[in-house]
């Protein structure tokens, strides 16, 4: 990397951790961390939901699908337009009107309120193990980046001077310095990849009749994909956006309903078709380079020697002029970090109120409890960076991660909000079993029937037991699930 990119680069991450180290000294209680002070509006809002769903990991494994499959792997954050709008016609009507009533933190705290304190603890334990998961596939897509960008600098060497960055970061700054930054950091990057990436990844790999001489005609279409990814994506992606603890921290952070729909409904637009195409199109132009021997200098010459993730920070590093390579890399990484930071902040929180408290009973107004969450932060944090340090493939672990939570979580909170008859009894055991079987499936690498993801049995197996066991033991009589809800339509 030439000095002048280097120097921007450095002088990014230090304005951003400035801005963390602004709202540490602004953040006066749990509240402030971790629900910015419920005061945010919907352009923040939604641009913060598409920089921690999208992210820059989602960033890079985008752009590792348009580099093996074409255009078609922009299908994948089309479940995101799917989610992002169904939860904001269906879910943030009943969850903001609850959550500005009883100063809800996080997304189990809503069990307890229609089911149990046991039923919550579980939902807790779910929340804050996947998202660890999430968070360290964040780093690793840092980690990623970084190693193509700087020629001396290994990928284990990578995801340590990220994990140190995006986790001081995270621990300083709460939901305030993430939102805000995320508003900056995205309108960065979007230009510069609109106005700046693609057109000179265009340019440098020769045009349209180029990219049609080297690659097969499939990578131009948008048929490019089978039934099973499409199904698969779906049953993964979408119901994320109904048990997503980062989302609903969001959503208690703005001012009414009304500002969170609205942030939502951005957020979809920018997901699909915006973000998707973007990096699809130069993960195809990276495959495109690779073939035309682009990055042969760099030591990737054919296909077996690259790791089709690694194409898209490639492209960059070969085609950006000197000053905008900096910018953009460190947008790239300030779009990792705000996804990383969420993830996170979601995982302490989960902990902090979701389990610990039920044992403490801390006041969530005192500053030692604020303490408390930063140096819980902390501790997560480096248990991502060494679980990222085992795993190889963002977008995969990022999958797996998203699995595992909605397996266990989406049908209860699906009965919660929706159907009368539901019991804690029913909603415990469908977190264990359907999170359970999702992941036994996926670690003993079952071959399953027509290549379909284990997330579909985990959440056919969390179905069949939650409606079973809702009839064999029923909720006991006047303690209906929605008198919550009911009661704030009321009033």
């Amino acid at each position: 990397m030439h000095i002048v990119d280097l120097s921007v680069f450095i002088l990014y991450m230090l304005v951003m951790l400035g801005v963390g180290y602004f709202f540490l000294r602004r953040n006066k209680d749990t509240d402030d961390y971790y629900v910015g002070g419920r005061s945010m509006g919907s352009l923040h809002v939604g641009l913060s939901v598409v920089a921690t769903d999208v992210g820059g990991g989602f960033s890079i494994g985008l752009g590792g699908l348009g580099f093996i499959m074409g255009i078609a792997g922009s299908w994948m954050l089309f479940t995101g337009l799917i989610g992002a709008w169904l939860s904001a016609v269906f879910l943030i009507p009943k969850v903001s009107k609850l959550s500005h009533k009883i100063k809800l933190f996080t997304f189990p705290q809503i069990f307890e309120q229609f089911y149990t304190p046991r039923v919550a603890l579980l939902a807790g334990v779910i929340s804050a193990i996947g998202y660890m998961g999430f968070t360290s596939s964040q780093i690793l897509a840092g980690a990623k980046l970084a190693s193509a960008t700087f020629v001396d600098l290994q990928l284990n060497q990578a995801l340590v001077i990220m994990g140190v960055i995006a986790v001081l970061y995270t621990v300083m700054g709460g939901l305030k310095a993430v939102i805000y930054t995320d508003t900056v950091q995205w309108l960065i990057l979007m230009s510069g990849l609109i106005f700046i990436g693609i057109p000179l990844g265009y340019h440098a790999v020769g045009g349209m009749s180029e990219i049609r001489a080297t690659i097969p005609g499939e990578f131009l279409s948008f048929g490019n994909v089978s039934w099973q990814e499409l199904v698969n994506w779906g049953i993964t992606i979408i119901p994320i956006w109904f048990v997503g603890m980062t989302l609903y921290q969001r959503i208690y952070s703005t001012r009414s309903r009304k500002e969170a729909q609205k942030a939502w409904f951005i957020a979809g637009l920018f997901e699909w078709p915006l973000m998707a195409m973007m990096g699809v199109i130069l993960g195809l132009f990276a495959r495109v380079g690779l073939e035309n021997g682009m990055f042969t200098h760099l030591g990737y010459g054919d296909l077996a020697s690259i790791d089709s993730e690694m194409g898209l920070p490639l492209l960059l590093r070969t085609v950006l002029p000197v000053g905008l390579m900096g910018l953009m890399m460190s947008a790239y990484f300030s779009a990792i970090m705000s996804t990383a930071d969420s993830c996170l902040m979601a995982s302490s929180g989960n902990i902090l109120t979701d389990i610990l408290d039920k044992i403490f009973h801390f006041n969530p107004d005192s500053r030692k409890v604020l303490r408390i969450s930063q140096l819980l932060t902390l501790v997560i944090g480096t248990s991502a960076v060494l679980l990222a340090l085992s795993m190889q493939n963002v977008l995969q672990l990022m999958l797996y991660s998203y699995a595992f939570m909605v397996s266990g979580l989406f049908i209860p909170i699906l009965g919660a909000l929706f159907w009368k008859r539901s019991s804690p009894v029913a909603a415990f055991w469908s977190m264990l079993i359907g999170g359970g079987t999702t992941l036994y499936l996926t670690v003993a690498q079952f071959k399953l029937p027509y290549g379909l993801d284990p997330n579909i049995f985990g959440i056919s197996a969390g179905l069949i037991l939650f409606i079973g066991l809702t009839f064999l033991f029923p909720r006991k009589q006047g303690a209906s699930p929605m008198e919550p809800v009911r009661s704030l339509e009321k009033s």
